[in-house]
């Protein structure tokens, strides 16, 4: 098995390719090692000294480390490394069964002209947006809309990047507000 590895805009995450799918469809953040215990593989990632978050993606898993300038990829990327391996080779699964969860909330969700407002913004950012954050090793979730303000979370690489208020405030929100002038 060989695994890519890809660096991300965010210098303390790392972006692993196992050549198969991860979650498929869908994504899965575990901002904590508590966090993790519905996956058997970020399970194992968190027992990794330094490593602070996991994000499984449809084809990737991205991994945090600690800020922590003694703590370099060139140490921790054959730990990283190895546990995805061992875990694809072992064919164990990606999540415990049930583990799934679903925070989104989606057009249906929302009534009336608020309704057709959401199904525009989750197009915008399922084709537009989604793309291009998990080529940068992270994910964009819709939590809400209500009066002209939309809440999304970022996660995976994007989260606590430093490009990623200027993802959100240049690329995103302008993106929003040009096709959908009821977003503030």
């Amino acid at each position: 098995m060989f695994i890519q590895t890809e660096a991300t805009p965010n210098p303390n995450t790392m972006k692993f390719l196992p050549g198969r799918d991860v979650m498929g469809t869908g994504s899965m953040d575990f901002p904590s090692a508590e966090s993790a215990a519905r996956s058997p593989l970020a399970q194992k990632l968190f027992e990794i000294d330094g490593v602070t978050a996991v994000f499984f993606g449809g084809d990737f898993v991205t991994v945090t480390k600690a800020n922590d300038e003694t703590l370099e990829w060139a140490h921790l990327k054959p730990a990283v490394l190895g546990a995805v391996m061992e875990h694809f080779t072992a064919g164990a699964p990606i999540l415990n069964d049930g583990a799934a969860d679903d925070e989104t909330r989606g057009a249906e969700d929302y009534e009336g002209e608020e309704a057709e407002i959401v199904e525009q913004i989750i197009e915008l950012l399922d084709t537009r947006v989604r793309p291009a954050v998990a080529g940068d090793g992270g994910d964009i979730i819709f939590h809400d809309y209500k009066d002209g303000i939309v809440r999304l979370t970022m996660q995976g690489a994007c989260a606590g990047c430093p490009a990623s208020t200027m993802t959100l405030k240049q690329g995103i929100e302008n993106l929003l507000r040009h096709y959908i002038p009821e977003v503030q």
